[in-house]
């Protein structure tokens, strides 16, 4: 109103604000630490949806929020792990964090960088105790037949019914497995954009088991016999090598932790329920573990196309004996092929320069069950 410019005790400078931006008055402290992470790139947040393993106690988190999802009837609130690329990026494409050249450094140098992709201060611990989902109507129907472990089963609302879908529904409730009925949007979001068809299995992580464990419970049979895969990276091929496994009696796999293919539900599918009989370990050096077994007695033996005798020919197959199978590209690595006592080459009549490691695999055990069914 008229004349209070001239009241006393009047205000003579504008009113001071908090300074503009993220942060307020505390802006100058978070200067040069990055952008705030959203919260499915955040490894300490349930909502995790990252390509890095979770730390133990986001996967606690995501375990509880589960749970208590079900008991509610809800789909969780939780991130769907594997699903968005966390990593830092070298050389450009995904991964690249926002505000940094295409080298990942500041000024176009590399930063040398890698693992999970998380604000500066903040420390990522993995963990390997991340469910996974199964998506897709014949992949899940074939699982359920498999009986492939599985916690949760997620139908998107107004699914179209059809004899794949009442075959999943009735065969999850008589396993006893909770039919969680969610929106397709959440289903999408769960599943990172991946096609579903309406429909996806939660299945846990695999428990595998110790490999010292394996060799002694193997050494106490009549024929010992173990598989070792050198760098399998196709699930499939892991699950057909343990289903001709439990086929010819091999007591036990064991596979590389890096590297390689582990067992998921893929690799469940594929062995056809046997990994629930076949013990499967990892390890972490598999040439110190092929010399483990060389000390427990075990004969190592690695499929070669160049090996030192052919298979029809392999006298110590009815000792002790691990099967080592190569990758599917390259085969046995050096360290390992220089790591076993004897390879040993399949013989073909026709021009094909090789067979596939399962398949491989397979004649290998198959000859091995054979001649221990003639000698034992």
């Amino acid at each position: 109103m008229a004349g209070n410019s001239q009241r006393r005790g009047r205000r003579l400078t504008s009113k001071a604000s908090a300074p503009k931006g993220t942060g307020g008055k505390n802006k100058d402290s978070l200067a040069g630490r990055g952008r705030t992470l959203p919260a499915d790139e955040r490894p300490w947040h349930k909502g995790y949806s990252g390509t890095e393993k979770l730390p133990q106690r986001t996967a606690w988190k995501q375990d509880k929020e589960r749970r208590a999802a079900a008991e509610e009837g809800r789909a969780p609130k939780i991130g769907q792990p594997g699903s968005k690329d966390t990593t830092w990026g070298r050389g450009g494409g995904r991964g690249v964090p926002v505000g940094r050249g295409a080298t990942g450094g500041r000024g176009g140098k590399p930063t040398g960088r890698s693992g999970p992709r998380v604000t500066p201060g903040r420390k990522s611990n993995p963990s390997k105790d991340t469910p996974e989902l199964l998506v897709g109507r014949n992949p899940v129907l074939e699982a359920l037949r498999a009986n492939v472990p599985a916690t949760a089963l997620y139908t998107a609302q107004g699914i179209d019914m059809d004899d794949r879908i009442n075959e999943i529904i009735r065969t999850a409730a008589d396993r006893g497995i909770a039919n969680l009925e969610i929106s397709r949007a959440e289903l999408d979001r769960m599943t990172g954009g991946v096609l579903h068809q309406g429909v996806g299995l939660q299945v846990p992580p695999f428990a595998y088991q110790p490999f010292e464990d394996m060799v002694a419970a193997a050494l106490e049979q009549q024929a010992p016999l173990l598989v070792a895969l050198d760098g399998v990276t196709d699930p499939r091929n892991l699950g057909a090598v343990i289903r001709s496994a439990a086929a010819f009696g091999a007591q036990g796999v064991f596979v590389p932790e890096r590297r390689a293919a582990g067992i998921t539900a893929t690799a469940w599918r594929t062995s056809a329920g046997a990994a629930a009989r076949v013990p499967v370990a990892q390890v972490t050096n598999l040439t110190r573990s092929l010399k483990a077994c060389r000390d427990a007695g075990f004969m190592v033996v690695g499929l070669d196309a160049d090996g030192d005798t052919d298979l029809y020919n392999l006298e110590a197959a009815v000792g002790p004996l691990v099967v080592v199978v190569g990758s599917e590209g390259r085969g046995l690595s050096r360290l390992v092929g220089e790591t076993c006592d004897l390879t040993v080459s399949i013989p073909m009549i026709s021009e094909v320069e090789s067979l596939n490691a399962s398949v491989a695999a397979a004649v290998a055990l198959a000859e091995v069950a054979r001649r221990r069914s003639v000698e034992l």
